[in-house]
């Protein structure tokens, strides 16, 4: 194979998936490690993707660039189901929690139908309308108030008073991005100020973020990386990150999306 066609080959695997891994290609494409970096080095000269540890990703959206709700939703979506069900096993009945907008805890709200007795805040109209259409009327559901984003989240003043009166057990917060440098991000400022008042209305913080949020930075912080006591995210995110990640955060899980739909034939 060519260098130009196994660059191609690259390429289409890293839009395909988000991501590819140096090992994974090594051993796909029958060339050498340094031959894989250097073919990776040529792409991101080329800004078709970008380099990470151990990898490269699709080249990103810039800092303040949000894609909306449907086109977030069809991405990663054995990552996200597989984070989501394990995110659920975390919710005990009769708690509160809240839960940020995004496509991650929106797949987290369907599993949630099934708990008793909750209390659920978020500032999604998404996840509750997941609550809203579900059987059942033992639950409270909370929808802040706000000015609606790209993503569907309702953010700005009118959220954030919302929310600074309320106390809640668990926030899940869906990212935009994490990274060791700038923790997690969202491209959005006023997201990042609606969800720094979910942060601090909260016991405990579970952030549920899928590989390819890995070195992805939005132009705002919502929180550093110390500040989650539970980090639940894929098997495709590289081994160094898991390294810098498990240092940072409270507790690593790490999901395996094919053992989860494996599960569910069951």
């Amino acid at each position: 194979m060519l260098a130009q066609q196994r660059q191609q080959a690259i390429l289409e695997k890293v839009r395909g998936s988000g991501g590819v891994r140096v090992a994974d290609l090594v051993r796909e494409l029958g060339v050498s490690d340094m031959t894989i970096r250097r073919d990776l080095e040529v792409l991101a000269e080329r800004g078709l993707v970008k380099k990470v540890h151990g990898g490269a990703t699709a080249a990103g959206p810039g800092s303040t660039e949000e894609p909306g709700f449907a086109a977030k939703s069809a991405r990663q979506q054995p990552e996200k189901e597989a984070i989501a069900r394990h995110a659920a096993r975390l919710v005990q009945p009769g708690t509160a929690i809240a839960l940020s907008a995004g496509t991650t805890t929106w797949t987290l709200a369907h599993f949630l139908t099934e708990v008793p007795d909750l209390t659920v805040i978020t500032n999604s109209i998404r996840i509750a309308d997941v609550f809203h259409r579900s059987p059942g009327g033992d639950r409270t559901v909370v929808l802040t108030g706000g000015v609606r984003t790209p993503s569907d989240a309702l953010v700005g003043p009118v959220a954030v008073t919302a929310i600074r009166g309320l106390h809640v057990d668990t926030l899940f917060l869906g990212v935009h991005g994490m990274s060791t440098r700038a923790g997690f991000t969202t491209p959005n400022l006023l997201e990042a100020e609606t969800n720094r008042a979910l942060v601090a209305s909260a016991h405990r913080l579970v952030v549920l973020a899928d590989h390819t949020k890995w070195d992805t930075v939005g132009i705002s912080t919502i929180a550093e990386l110390s500040e989650a006591h539970v980090l639940v995210t894929d098997s495709g995110l590289p081994t160094e990150a898991r390294e810098e990640l498990a240092a940072a955060v409270g507790e690593l899980i790490i999901t395996e999306p094919q053992q989860e739909s494996e599960a569910l034939s069951r």
